[in-house]
This record gives structure tokens, sequence and C-alpha cells, in this order.
């Protein structure tokens, strides 16, 4: 590390760490992020941190200071408007943009800002909107309302060339523009503006970025004086284009290390958030808007700020001159916007040209770092995105990384895998998929129109885990830096990376590349037994273990039968509601009850078995994309449920899955991943399948590592997670380690089991079953990723399907209404691949 860095320093140490700041940065991340120890986070385009001297003034200032609302003239409302004053002179000169020619509006972020203006803006059947592929969501939400008011909408690509002819020049090189398809609505309605604004005189929007927010590319802001001058020849091709082009730019990226220069590039309207530049306050952002722009924006809504006059019963209003009055509703965040202050004061610390140097240093070392990476076979392991804008000229980038990564043969690692293990690793957050910009995604990916429909038709929607679909990725992983990113964290995900994605020699990653032998040198003796049953009646609660037990053609008779659903119909697991591992559960099959109780429950809970005991009312439901016929419960067993867990909730049982389908897609082909796990099986609640059975010895091989990474187990070490920790209803004794990840069936009496292949395990078996807690450092997830890991799935133990009308391993066919059970001791038989 010391070394690297030494090498980083001789590069980029006039541009690193804030050589001429007060702190360097060292100090800065010493003193005022110490919540980052021991993480990296590393999503700043997201969201950038707040400092603990940024907070502390907050405070201080709040606890100080008297703000009352600033629609009165008493002594806290004067000085609150003084404040609010002052912060739009110092939103303006971070823009340096004159206060004689901009005025600043506070909105809600960024997306308000953008939707004020797509209402508020003069369309007609004669204007255009037309803005760049590489958009957030946010701006091509406008064109909604210039559609519906039957304008012209274009998406267009932007390069800067050089020698390019007649194209318009500009400092030393040229922008060429691509238009897409031309998008209009023939039921759209003008509501009389094309009258107000006839043939040639239309207002126009163009819209692009300052930095692109999937790739960080920065768009030319010479585009504001080349479309304003020239903009219906470049963008509209047609007379129908001409009339006064205005330009729009999301700073929402780009305002934090490099802010648009508006006495340079004059734009009419600028948006951003302020959590992006100095991490607090949210729900908090500005838009930025040249004067003579404000006054043609039609802002039809009055409030309470907006008026100096109206009538309850008369149609009259008479709204206020001023440009901000007008155009912000109601009494506005103004504690919020007290906070600002403090946030620019450390930023202005810092300056911006040496934090946008500072990230650009961070972002250089590491993209050239990691496109250099290889496989051992010589192939390279990424694909960085927003290299390739032009034909001739490098793109200006910003501290944003897109990529993916590539296993050894050319196929795709999975974007959520990479944020999976990364999370594990300890980085927050690397984010992963299209960063709401569905056309920087769709360029840098190279999907085509009818990729994206088919991707859309298989159900892919956005922050869902179809990272691959026919073959190709449908996002791709995004780092960021910010100001108080260090070289430490750039090497920690280079580190990172190598370490989980690099194919060493030796080691394939495309078939099961699992240690078969034992650690601990244990032998195959005396055949494979069952060691533990058990039950989980409701998903997510505590189980029981039984010396013997009942199969039904769900499996284990009642196993996760019952489940609990939130009060907007998500269902309760662990990963959100840890305290259900504490409500105890048991079934009396004799008696035919249930029992249940919890710590935080005076009274013990008790149901009958019969379906109809306590029936609410039987109704349809969706849990995970299967449809069920369930029962509810009556009041009384929801309020015990419900003081169990510390949340509204209901208590519901399955009576039967009513529709199934295929989810898992993507597996390899010709193999048993690569099949759908539930057509041919009969469900309760379970995720994926009826029964998953755990190897003793497989979690001894586990324990050797945690306790010894370098594998030297000893018999005298110590279990840091015993069996239970992976909810299994099997436990078996005598396998070698990973030997079920061959079993293709298995007979355990009379009962024989389809393998349906390994488990995927997630955070859950990261939760003490005793305490309730998520451990750390998020074992043993991160160490089984280590070296239980195929095709982006973690897996430990295997899934089975009771096959409830087989022929058993000693030649005996069931008789016709005879109860299959599974008994502690029995052995157990698998047939091998």
């Amino acid at each position: 590390m010391e070394i690297s860095k030494e090498e980083f320093l001789k590069q980029f140490g006039d541009d690193y760490g804030y050589p001429n700041s007060p702190k360097n940065i060292d100090e800065i991340r010493a003193t005022e992020f110490k919540r980052l120890e021991g993480l990296v986070y590393l999503d700043h385009a997201g969201a950038t941190l707040y400092s603990e001297t940024q907070m502390e003034s907050v405070a201080k200032d709040l606890t100080s200071n008297l703000y009352g609302n600033p629609h009165s003239q008493n002594d806290s409302s004067i000085a609150t408007s003084d404040m609010i004053s002052a912060a739009r002179q110092k939103v303006l000169a971070y823009l340096n943009a004159s206060p004689k020619e901009y005025k600043c509006i506070f909105t809600s972020g960024a997306t308000a800002a953008l939707k004020l203006i797509g209402e508020c803006f003069p369309w007609s059947r004669e204007s255009y909107y037309v803005y760049t592929m590489e958009n957030h969501n946010s701006v091509l939400g406008i064109r909604e309302y210039a559609l519906d008011r039957g304008a012209t909408s274009v998406a267009v690509d932007i390069e800067e060339v050089q020698d390019c002819g007649d194209q318009y020049e500009t400092t030393g090189s040229s922008i060429r523009i691509q238009r897409h398809s031309v998008l209009q609505r023939t039921n759209a309605s003008s509501q009389g503006l094309a009258d107000i604004h006839p043939s040639g005189n239309a207002y126009n929007l163009f819209a692009f970025p300052s930095e692109c927010n999937f790739s960080g590319v920065k768009y030319p802001l010479d585009l504001v004086k080349i479309i304003k001058e020239d903009g219906g020849k470049k963008l509209g091709g047609s007379s129908h284009s001409r009339g006064r082009w205005l330009i729009l730019i999301d700073a929402a990226k780009g305002c934090s290390t490099e802010p648009p220069d508006l006495a340079r590039y004059p734009a009419d309207f600028v948006v951003f958030s302020f959590y992006k530049i100095f991490g607090y306050p949210t729900g908090l952002g500005a838009l930025v808007v040249r004067t003579e722009a404000a006054r043609i924006l039609n802002k039809k809504y009055f409030s309470g700020g907006t008026v100096s006059a109206s009538i309850a019963d008369v149609d009259l209003v008479n709204r206020r001159e001023s440009i901000e009055q007008l155009l912000e509703d109601g009494t506005l965040p103004f504690l919020s916007i007290a906070s600002i202050r403090h946030g620019f004061k450390i930023i202005d610390s810092l300056t911006i040209s040496s934090i946008a140097r500072h990230t650009a240093s961070l972002a250089t070392y590491v993209r050239n770092a990691i496109v250099s990476l290889k496989h051992e076979n010589g192939s390279d392991l990424c694909t960085l995105y927003g290299s390739n804008m032009t034909k001739v000229l490098p793109p200006d980038l910003g501290p944003t990384i897109a990529f993916n990564l590539k296993r050894d043969d050319g196929s795709w690692f999975g974007y959520r895998e990479v944020e999976k293990l990364a999370s594990l690793s300890g980085f927050w957050d690397p984010v992963a998929g299209c960063f709401c910009n569905p056309g920087a995604c769709a360029k840098n990916l190279g999907l085509s129109h009818s990729e994206l429909l088919s991707n859309i038709e298989a159900g892919h929607v956005c922050w869902d885990d179809n990272d691959i679909l026919n073959g190709k990725p449908t996002g791709a992983v995004r780092v960021s830096f910010g100001y108080m990113s260090t070289f430490e964290d750039a090497e920690k995900f280079l580190k990172f990376v190598v370490s989980s994605f690099v194919t060493k020699p030796n080691l394939s990653r495309d078939a099961y590349p699992f240690e078969t032998q034992s650690l601990t040198g244990s032998q195959f003796v005396g055949g494979v037994h069952l060691k533990s049953i058990t039950i989980y009646p409701v998903k997510s609660c505590a189980g029981f273990s039984v010396q013997s037990w009942p199969l039904s053609n769900t499996g284990l008779l009642y196993d996760r039968e019952w489940l609990l659903k939130g009060p907007n119909g998500e269902i309760l697991t662990q990963k959100k509601v840890p305290e259900m591992c504490h409500i105890r559960t048991f079934i009396d099959l004799q008696k035919e009850k249930f029992y249940l109780e919890s710590p935080r429950s005076k009274t013990k809970l008790q149901i009958s078995l019969q379906k109809n005991s306590l029936c609410r009312l039987k109704e349809e439901m969706d849990v995970y994309g299967q449809r069920y016929d369930v029962q509810n419960y009556e009041n009384e067993v929801n309020m015990w449920f419900t003081e169990a867990t510390g949340r509204p909730c209901t208590f519901v049982r399955c009576l039967g899955l009513k529709s199934q389908h295929c989810s898992s897609k993507g597996g390899r082909e010709g193999t048993r991943e690569g099949l759908c796990r539930e057509l041919r099986t009969n469900l309760n609640f379970s995720n994926e399948a009826q029964v998953l059975l755990i190897s003793e010895n497989s979690v001894n091989d586990l324990n050797c590592r945690l306790n010894n990474q370098k594998g030297n187990c000893r018999s005298e070490q110590q279990s840091v997670v015993d069996a239970m920790r992976f909810r299994p209803n099997l436990v078996v004794s005598g396998a070698e380690p990973f030997a079920e990840d061959n079993w293709i069936s298995v007979h355990i009496g009379k009962a024989h089991f389809i393998s349906l292949g390994g488990c995927n395990r997630c955070e859950m078996i990261n939760i003490g079953q005793q305490s309730g807690q998520k451990l750390k450092p998020r074992e043993p997830l991160r160490t089984l990723a280590s070296y239980r890991r195929v095709q982006g799935k973690i897996l430990f133990g295997i899934l089975l399907r009771y096959e409830s009308t087989t022929i058993s391993e000693d030649g005996e066919v069931p008789r016709i209404g005879e109860e299959q059970r599974l008994r502690v001791g029995q052995e157990v038989y698998p047939s091998m691949n």
C-alpha cells in the first residue's frame, strides 16, 4: 500500500489531498468523517456525505438563532427573510451568476425544479423539446408536458469532433448532432398557445447534463451558445423549429465538482440538489433561472406567499411580481435553507477547483488501473463506459466510473453479484443498474430497441435482479468519488476487484470451484445419517426440532405453512424484522394444536390446526411471484403478532398454491441451475423448494475457514456458526464436505427426494438466530462468497423436492394412504452425478 501510494503521489501529488487547504485529506477523514472508519463509501454520484463540523455548525445555528415563518413582519420572520436572501445570493455566486440576470428559486430538489419548468414552459404545436440521450429520467419526464401540449420531442446524440467541414466551429473543435426518432402525439392540445406564439416565434427547449450521472462524461458547455445561436438548424432541421431556443442544464451531478459558470455559458435554466454537493440538507434544491426566461413561465397554481391579493368567492387573484415569490409555493423549508451556508463553507475552504482536481485524480487512477486488469489467460476483466463517447477527441470525464466485469471465458459477471460482494467486503455503496438514465444505459451497453423491449417483456424492471438477459448486461456498476474520498478508498476497491473477480491460475469459475476435501481430514466412515429434523411453521420465525416427522405433498408437514404480512402487503422476514427469530413455535400433532410464544407477549398463542379455525377471510395472495389461496385470521391473532414483532401485521395460512411460474432465469444451460425449480413442486411459503438439507461436515469446513483463513484447522478450535444458522430442515452427518453438491437424488428410509441444486444464500445467514442481531463483519456470508460462488450465486446446502409416489431404496412401494415419516438416525443414500 505505501509503495503504491508513493507511486500514486508521484503522478497525482499536485492535485490530490488539498495541500493548500486548512486541512489535508487525511486530516479531513480523521476528524470530519469518523463514521467511515473501516468502510469505503463510493456512491457520491448518488449522494455525497456531510461532515461532522458541518452538522455541528447547523445545530449551533438552529439552537442559537430564532427563525420564524417568513410570511410575516415580526422579528423572527424578518430574520428568516434576510437569511433566505443571503442563501439565494450564495447559490448565484456558486454558479458565477449575476443577480441582475439570474434568480434563485428554491425547490424540493432538482427533480422538482425540472417538473416546474415542464409545467410552466409555454409549449405550442410549433415548439421543440430536444434533449440528449444521456439524460436522467427527471429530464426525460419533461417531454410528457411537451407532447401533451402538441410540441415535438427529439432525443439527440452529441459528438465533439475535429475537421467536420461545415459543422459549427467552437474552441478548436466542432459539434456534431445526431437526431433520433421524432416523437409527437396526434391527440395533443396546445390549449391556445399557438395563437400566442405564431409560426416562427415558438419557444423551444434544449436540455443536457453538465455531467452524465451514468458514465461521468462531461458535456461541452459551449452547447449553450451553439444552440442559442443556431438551434433551429442544428436541432430542428426545418422551418418548424425556428423560434427562440432556451437552454436547460441538469447540473445535479456536475455541480459537486464543476458547477456551470453562467457568466461564460449563459444557460436559461440550471437545476441541482444540495445534498449532491455537501450531503445535507436533503429535500432541497434550486432552479437558477435567467430573469428573462422566468418571465415566460406560465404558472397556473397559486398558493400562500405567491399572491398579493385573492378573493375566496370571486375569480380574482393578483400575483406577486417577484419571480421567487411567484414560482415558489407556500412556506419555504427555511430551516433547511439556513443549513446550506454551512455546507458551502466547507466547499469554500477547500475550493471547488481543488475538489475537482482531487476527485479527478482518484477517478483517473482507478480507471487506468481497472481497465488494465486481466485474467490468467490474458483476457480483459473490465469494460469501461463513457470513454468512447467521441470518435476523435478523448472525453472530459468527471469522478464517476461505470463498468461491467467479464469472466475469463468472456461471459459477464452480473452487476448484482458485484454489488452484493462489494457490500460483504465493507463497501458503502457501489451502486448497480441504469441509475435512472435509460438513454445512457442503452447507448453504452449497446442495447437496441428490440433488446430493450424484449427485456421489458421478460419482466425486467428497474432495481430488480435481472442483471443479465440474453447474454448481455441490463445495467452497469458505478463507483464515484467525493471531496472526502481517499487514495485508500480507491486502493481497497481495486484490491476487492482483483481478489473477487480476477481468475487465478488453476481456478475455474465455470463449474463448481469448490474444494471437496475436508480441511479437518475427516473421512467418510459409517455412511451418511440423518442427524436432525427441524420444522419452521411460520416463515422466518424460529423452528422446532423433532425426532420424527411426517411428510406431505408440500414436503415436511406444516413447514412454512404460515407467514406474516405487513400493512402494505409486504412479506415480513428476518431481513427487515430480525425480532421474528424470537417467536418460538411448536406443533402438537396429536392435539392438533399450534403453539407460539414470544418474549414480547405476556400470553402464549394457541391455534387449532384445522383450516377453518379462527378464519376471518379466504382470499388470493401473491408471494414472490407465486399465487396462493390463503386464509387470514381474526384480529385477536393479528394483535398477538403485532405485539410480538413491534409492528402492524396479519397472520396468513397457505391453503394451496394456485399458480406458479419459472423464476430461475439465466441459469447455465444443461445444468440443474438452468432448470425451473418450481415447475413440479407443490410449495407452501418457502422461497424455492420444499426442503433444505445441510451437511454437518460442510458446516465444519466453513468454521475452519472462519477460524483460520489459511485452512490450518484444528479440532479444538471454536465453532463460529452451527448448522441452525442456515435454517435447514435436514442436517446430515458422515458425508465429506460439500459432497452434497453432486447429489442428484436422496433416499431416506422409504422417502425419495430429488436435488434441485444448491441453495443461494443471502444476508439472512448473518443474523444470529439466538440474538436476532446481524453479526459483524458480515459473516459467514463473506467467507462463503470467497469459495462458494457460482454464476453470481453463493451456494451452501442443497434444495430437495419430495417425490411422494416413488419406490424406496429397498425396493418397497409405499401402500396407498401409508404415512411417510423421517426419523433422526436414518441412513441417507445419495445418488451421485
